[in-house]
């Protein structure tokens, strides 16, 4: 979700640095590993941490996604504090719209300003700005007596957010073996839902005290993860990337004896850093170049545009932060009356978006990406519809209340199965190395100003047309999506990068995303791979017969 905004284009940077250096470079690793297998082991290959080093990158990654969390919980505990707001501060609906809205797109500006910031000051003191930002911005809010002054505090903790999300996946891919870095860079996913979740433990926990009091509790809860993740600052190093950018060889080197397990890893993974770095200038300069390619696009690089940045739209048109954040203005439109009801039904909310975003990193590499997206945007499609249905039926009471939310779960439930995590795996995998940075920024653009529009006009288009009749839009929507991924999005499980390319290349392929066919295998190979002249003689083998003889 919009947890991996800025996140998510970012990481696939840090990729395009040091993981995409290890593309092209790794492999000497493979190689290393096939002498190994013929010679055997060395006594450099011994493992010099065993385990703890794996133990160490894991706390890393870890502490590096708190701000995931901060995310997340200020998207839950919006959703509550807004009611209590409103009554507070007697805002109108279109400044609730403004100041939930707001969010996305100060939150991009964060994450396009902290790749430079990251570059002048490091990856982890860029963490620890994340966090002071949105620190000061928590405080804000909680003490805003009017308006003007919560705005301001939503910008700063927008900012914060930002950057937090943005520096987590570029400090964890840095820091990763290669082996960890796809596990441990889904983290912050997995973060941003569970800090949904304790936004919403949070309202329901703190609804029963007065309005002017509550919201302020809830909202200053959240800067306990910033506090948490102060003190990870002691433990966690700087990423060893930055510090060979800054020529610290040396300490570079000390971190990656800590993050690595053998010496001959360690000294592998500094050669290729090293190389990715004295690539950094040349990378820069074909930077407008790659703009070009991507603004004037030839047939192959409009269709990857056309899935990777289509289905970042898709994530967010078919409703699901205004779900998320306004799920108390639909519970009360469902027919439950308490605030304490609405929010506890908010809880099994979260609850069960963050059970089936684990679901779906179990199901992705073995099930596929296409029949996970089928499930999930046609579920999705299902829900909104159900959804819609239950809202427009009056008088239905408990059996009307239940149906509404069993919807609303089943939709977050196939949401998480399906598009939101694997639109960020997509972005990453359908474009190819030179462009992939750019592309992705391009769509996370599209994917938060799509949401940035949702959440800041929610309540207008609901008042205008029902919140059922707005749910019904989003139903059609999400079967736009259905059609969107039949068409448009080819099975990339088990693929290489050329075999990606290929689909994409082939109109008929991209379209039915089917496998790649023999034929075009053949051509990979008669591409990549020098030609056999064929033995036209035996001659020569039976003159070395008989001298042998």
């Amino acid at each position: 979700m919009m947890g991996l905004l800025g996140g998510q284009q970012n990481g696939n940077a840090a990729e395009n640095g040091i993981a995409g250096s290890e593309f092209q470079l790794g492999g000497s690793k493979n190689k290393y590993q096939r002498m190994e297998s013929e010679v055997g082991e060395t006594a450099e290959d011994v493992p010099l941490t065993d385990k703890n080093s794996r133990r160490y990158v894991l706390a890393c990654a870890i502490f590096a996604s708190l701000n995931s969390v901060l995310l997340g919980y200020d998207v839950g505990v919006m959703s509550g504090a807004i009611i209590f707001i409103q009554e507070d501060l007697k805002l109108t609906n279109v400044q609730l719209e403004l100041l939930v809205g707001i969010l996305s797109i100060v939150s991009l500006l964060g994450s396009l300003a902290g790749g430079k910031t990251s570059d002048v000051i490091g990856r982890k003191w860029t963490i620890a700005l994340a966090s002071i930002v949105f620190q000061s911005g928590a405080l804000i809010m909680a003490l805003a007596p009017n308006f003007t002054v919560l705005m301001i505090g939503r910008l700063f903790a927008g900012v914060g957010i930002g950057f937090g999300v943005m520096i987590a996946p570029v400090y964890i891919a840095e820091i990763s073996s290669a082996t960890a870095r796809g596990s441990l860079t889904s983290l912050p996913e997995i973060f941003v839902n569970f800090g949904i979740l304790l936004g919403y433990i949070s309202n329901y926990v703190f609804s029963g005290l007065p309005a002017h009091i509550s919201w302020r509790v809830m909202l200053g809860v959240g800067l306990i993860p910033s506090i948490f993740l102060g003190f990870s600052l002691f433990v966690i190093p700087e990423s060893p990337r930055w510090l060979v950018m800054q020529n610290r060889m040396e300490d570079a080197r000390m971190v990656l004896i800590k993050t690595n397990e053998s010496e001959k890893d360690v000294a592998d993974r500094l050669a290729e850093i090293q190389q990715a770095a004295g690539m950094a200038n040349d990378e820069n300069y074909e930077a407008k170049a790659i703009w070009r390619e991507i603004v004037n696009p030839n047939p192959a690089v409009r269709r990857m545009l056309i899935t990777g940045c289509g289905i970042q739209c898709f994530q967010q048109i078919t409703g699901i932060d205004a779900l998320v954040y306004y799920s108390p203005t639909i519970f009360k439109d469902a027919g439950i009356k308490g605030n304490t009801e609405v929010l506890a039904a908010t809880v099994v909310v979260g609850f069960t978006k963050t059970v089936f975003i684990l679901v779906a990193i179990f199901l992705i590499d073995r099930v596929g990406r296409k029949p996970l997206l089928y499930v999930g945007t046609i579920g999705m499609t299902a829900c909104l519809f159900v959804l819609s249905v239950a809202l427009a039926l009056p008088g239905q009471g408990e059996v009307g209340i239940g149906v509404a939310i069993l919807a609303v779960c089943g939709n977050v439930a196939f949401f998480s199965v399906g598009i939101g995590p694997i639109c960020w795996v997509l972005s990453s995998e359908v474009f190819p190395l030179k462009l992939r940075a750019q592309a992705s920024a391009l769509g996370a653009v599209g994917s938060r100003v799509s949401s940035g529009v949702i959440t800041m006009s929610f309540l207008s288009v609901s008042g205008a047309i029902t919140v059922a009749g707005t749910f019904f839009i989003f139903s059609l929507i999400s079967g736009l999506s259905v059609a969107f991924v039949h068409t448009c999005v080819p099975e990339t499980k088990g693929k290489t990068l050329e075999e990606i390319e290929m689909l994409f290349q082939d109109k008929g392929e991209w379209q039915g995303g089917g496998e790649v066919e023999m034929g075009d295998a053949e051509r990979l190979v008669e591409n990549k791979l020098p030609t056999i002249e064929p033995v036209t003689s035996l001659e020569p083998y039976r003159q070395v017969a008989r001298y042998i003889n």
